[in-house]
């Protein structure tokens, strides 16, 4: 399996464990794909938004979720959108387990650095 695919099957892991602790969550998709009939699609989000967001229905917060492997590192695009959630009454993490990404999410973490 490629680096790709586990950092896919991680994210499906944790869409899973998220949804059935009970929050709601949704798959970003960022960037450009040709179309098959040759036209440019862009999916609109900026560049280095994160790959799950979602939200805690029981009091509405806001979570960020950058998925990566063990040995993933963001790209700096992603750190600068991190950054930019500083100061903002939301959650953000660097997910690399379902059970990391449901603590982030339960203790409503901000953790802007790769934690390891």
């Amino acid at each position: 399996m490629t680096i790709k695919g586990k950092e896919q099957a991680t994210q499906d892991s944790i869409r899973v464990a998220l949804a059935q602790a009970g929050y709601v969550v949704f798959r970003t998709n960022v960037g450009k794909v040709k179309t098959a009939d040759g036209r440019w699609f862009d999916t609109g989000l900026p560049s280095g938004f994160s790959d799950l967001m979602g939200y805690k229905p029981e009091n509405g917060r806001i979570f960020f979720l950058e998925v990566k492997t063990p040995v993933g590192r963001r790209r700096k695009d992603q750190v600068a959108f991190a950054n930019g959630l500083k100061d903002k009454h939301v959650i953000y993490g660097v997910a690399r387990s379902a059970e990391e990404a449901v603590k982030i999410v339960k203790n409503e973490l901000k953790l802007l650095e790769d934690v390891r």
